[in-house]
């Protein structure tokens, strides 16, 4: 039997591990003005409740990343971005549909995520797949005093797990 060659392999979303931090600082620091440091990636995946997780290529390649909170009732965006020369090509729609199939009926059955005011395309992407602006956040960005909008994905009554067709902190195209 031929072994798979490593351009077989069909790309996935997986956990973040360390090994990946590199890359994953590289996207942060191509897709934010006010990037996180390692340090504070390091923090948050320290939580109990903190889940990271990576798009890789079939080539072995980080494209995108998301960190969330898992929470009693509810998932919490912290940070999502996709590298720019690969937005918009179903990268951020994978890792979206991943965090959304964490949802459950009796247990999770939202998902929140703050973006600033001014990034009207993280707002725009959010809202096709049924994300709803809920609650303007004032001065919630400590860098700039920059407002956040609250943008909330909640279960239908009835859905086990919602398929895509077609933090705090979201990169400005995902896709």
């Amino acid at each position: 039997m031929a072994k798979a060659k490593p351009y077989d392999r069909q790309p996935s979303v997986r956990w973040l591990i360390r090994r990946d931090m590199p890359e994953v600082m590289e996207i942060e620091n191509r897709s934010f003005e006010f990037p996180w440091a390692e340090e504070d990636f390091l923090i948050a995946l320290r939580q109990r409740n903190v889940i990271g997780v990576v798009y890789e290529s079939h080539n072995d390649l980080i494209h995108g990343f998301m960190l969330y909170e898992l929470h009693e009732n509810r998932l919490r965006v912290l940070n999502l971005a996709v590298a720019p020369e690969v937005r918009r090509t179903g990268v951020g729609r994978a890792i979206v549909q991943r965090l959304l199939d964490r949802l459950e009926p009796q247990k999770r059955t939202c998902i929140e995520a703050a973006v600033r005011e001014t990034n009207v395309d993280a707002q725009m992407f959010l809202s096709t797949f049924g994300f709803r602006a809920e609650t303007l956040l004032k001065r919630h960005y400590e860098d700039t005093s920059e407002d956040g909008i609250l943008f909330r994905y909640t279960l239908p009554a009835g859905k086990e797990n919602v398929m895509i067709d077609g933090g705090n902190r979201i990169s400005q195209y995902f896709e």
